[in-house]
């Protein structure tokens, strides 16, 4: 009887540790970018989605403000940032533009823009192929860093 008991108590410990959560682990960390002030470049507006492609891509971008620095997250359904992604056919880059001068390039989903002056700046996030051509997906938001 207390065989069975210690039998039944390591099959019940074993069964409820090995039915523990499993969270996954970021894929990429957020990249800090400093405002470079020096290059300058028009700005045209871009569809927010492409109609030539069988899947359309879309882009949805989150911002918070906090000091002088722009936390950006964004949502691209339909292209990959990672070279290495076979997976899917699209793979990009994002071109970040603010006050209409091209900023960085950014292969993350995650980022921070730091060194914002105070007042309002105009920000242009544009997904583009590794060689520069564009999908036709691109946001633009006003922010006022205070």
């Amino acid at each position: 009887m207390i065989i069975r008991f210690y039998i039944l108590l390591i099959l019940l410990s074993g069964i409820v540790s090995g039915c523990q959560k499993d969270l996954p682990k970021p894929e990429t960390k957020p990249k800090v970018i400093s405002i470079d002030r020096s290059s300058h470049s028009d700005v045209n507006i871009i569809p927010v989605y492409n109609q030539h492609s069988r899947e359309i891509p879309s882009l949805f971008v989150q911002h918070k403000i906090k000091g002088n620095q722009l936390l950006v997250e964004c949502i691209v359904n339909g292209i990959s940032f990672r070279e290495s992604d076979h997976s899917r056919k699209k793979t990009g880059k994002m071109v970040v533009w603010v006050d209409g001068k091209r900023n960085t390039e950014v292969t993350s989903a995650a980022f921070i823009i730091k060194g914002l002056s105070p007042g309002e700046h105009k920000v242009k996030l544009e997904v583009v192929k590794l060689t520069n051509e564009p999908y036709g997906l691109a946001k633009e938001f006003m922010v006022n860093i205070p």
